[in-house]
């Protein structure tokens, strides 16, 4: 099955907005056309408000519904239209009977109108704007197909634009004394709703592009500074992975004080510990082999010499060395299989404040009566060189610091006979806390003492069946997890030999 590929999270990133201004811009959309609709029907419901006040006074002034008594009501009632630019009465048949602008009324009754309506003396209506240009009443015969063919019983509302101006008409039927009289139409003029739809328009525009923009910014520096940078680390990976001949340098993150930083620190980190433990395990089973093989070599001879063998004494020998052989890869395969369960558990295991003092004593205690019930007349003594009255306190793992002090005690017991001593001196400075264990056994032979932490020392003591070798290397891998140092050396001016450990103080 071909596997699917996934998209980049700048990609997701960019879909995701993509259909977050998909709907946010559909629902503007909405939004704009809905804007001027509702302004105007805020503006027409003032007019209804008017209408039906001038329904009350002519019903209340017995006004006829003709031209002439229409004329005299707009001349007495002038005070009803203050706010309008235009009221024009209809009869039932849509004639035009009354008309505000055709009247010479006071101009501060009316707001003035660009659209001026002059009546000639033979009676015809006239329209002309402020530059005295004639046109042709656009409005009227509008309202009149509006009054004969579209009107029913509900009041109209009617928008247009005339010389560049939005008005808004509101057209209604009057009855009087419970009969249609004729029809009224309240006109405004309504361009303050024409600039608030394209104020808003222009506000939501900008916003929109200043966001988009933001994104985009966004979305550059996420791309630079976080997505590269980790696809750079997912490639790192996978030439680890491949082993790839051609590594990817990573260095250049190293700089970086922040989250990817950091990352890009423990990313090189782990890898490089697992290298090293690949190197290791790789290393350690190719000793183990040759440890194994040596032993393996020796049984096999014993036990074709074994079935040669007439006396009882060379049976005896021959037992031994097996007996011995056994023991030796029964020990390297006990020891093998607890060191590298020891080093799976030191990455899952914390470290606390640990009185090393306490460790130790605990350690030398179980080791006296070891040595009690054993009959050993070895002694161990611990002695501190500045008394601390805090106690000596590291930064540790208690139990691998009691593996560490009973594998130098064992290491010491081995090489030392009856009523000989074992001394741990304790020392502290301002940083460290000193151990050194010192026995009475015959020294280390070698020139470089150091090779005895390596795995499989070959400098054993009889008893060796007994120890694997990888002792010492526990050792010094568990001090060095606890970022300190170990060294060995023959005791100067008394036999024996000595080996130091140095573990940074806790403060």
């Amino acid at each position: 099955m071909r596997q699917k590929k996934s998209a980049s999270i700048l990609r997701k990133f960019l879909l995701f907005n993509l259909s977050v201004f998909s709907i946010l811009g559909l629902f503007t959309i909405i939004y704009l056309k809905a804007i001027e609709p509702n302004l105007i029907k805020k503006r027409t419901a003032n007019h209804s408000i008017i209408i039906n006040n001038t329904v009350d006074h002519l019903e209340r002034l017995n006004v006829e519904f003709n031209s002439k008594n229409i004329k005299t009501f707009l001349l007495s009632t002038r005070f009803l239209f203050q706010s309008l630019d235009r009221v024009q009465f209809y009869d039932i048949e849509g004639e035009l009977i009354g008309d505000t602008n055709i009247l010479d009324l006071d101009q501060n009754v009316f707001e003035r109108s660009e659209i001026i309506i002059e009546e000639t003396l033979d009676g015809k209506i006239k329209e002309k704007n402020n530059s005295e240009k004639l046109i042709v009443d656009q409005n009227k015969n509008l309202i009149r197909d509006t009054i004969l063919n579209e009107y029913e019983n509900e009041t109209l509302t009617i928008s247009e634009k005339i010389q560049n101006n939005f008005f808004v008409s509101t057209l209604s039927r009057i009855k009087l004394k419970e009969k249609e009289a004729g029809y009224i139409v309240v006109s405004e003029e309504a361009n303050d709703i024409l600039n608030a739809v394209k104020e808003r328009r222009a506000f939501i525009i900008r916003t929109v592009l200043a966001v988009a923009l933001v994104i985009l910014i966004f979305s550059l520096f996420l791309n630079k500074y976080i997505l590269k940078p980790i696809g750079l680390l997912v490639s790192f990976s996978e030439a680890i992975k491949k082993k790839s001949s051609q590594p990817i340098d990573i260095k250049n993150f190293f700089v970086r004080e922040d989250e990817i930083g950091k990352l890009t620190k423990s990313i090189d980190e782990m890898t490089k510990e697992l290298q090293k433990r690949t190197t290791r395990a790789e290393t350690f089973s190719n000793d183990l082999a040759h440890e194994i093989r040596n032993p393996l070599a020796s049984l096999k001879s014993a036990s074709e010499l074994l079935d040669k063998t007439t006396t009882k004494k060379e049976s005896e020998k021959l037992l031994t060395i097996i007996n011995h052989d056994v023991e030796r890869i029964e020990r390297l395969i006990t020891d093998y299989s607890q060191m590298l369960k020891d080093e799976a558990s030191w990455s899952r295991e914390k470290m606390s404040k640990v009185n090393l003092f306490d460790v130790i004593d605990n350690v030398v205690e179980d080791f006296r009566h070891d040595l009690k019930n054993q009959n050993k007349n070895i002694q161990i003594n611990i002695k501190k060189k500045i008394n601390s009255k805090n106690g000596y306190f590291i930064l540790g793992i208690e139990n691998r610091l009691e593996q560490v002090v009973a594998n130098l005690l064992d290491n010491s017991i081995s090489f030392s006979e009856d009523n000989k001593k074992i001394e741990i001196c304790m020392e502290e400075t301002s940083n460290n806390v000193l151990v050194v264990i010192k026995d009475e056994g015959p020294g280390f032979s070698e020139t470089s003492p150091q090779k005895i932490f390596k795995r499989f020392y070959s400098n054993r003591p009889k008893s060796f069946g007994k120890h694997s070798g990888l002792g010492l290397n526990i050792v010094k891998n568990i001090v060095e997890l606890h970022e300190g140092t170990i060294s060995a050396s023959n005791r100067v001016n008394k036999q024996g030999a000595q080996v130091e450990v140095l573990l940074p103080k806790f403060s």
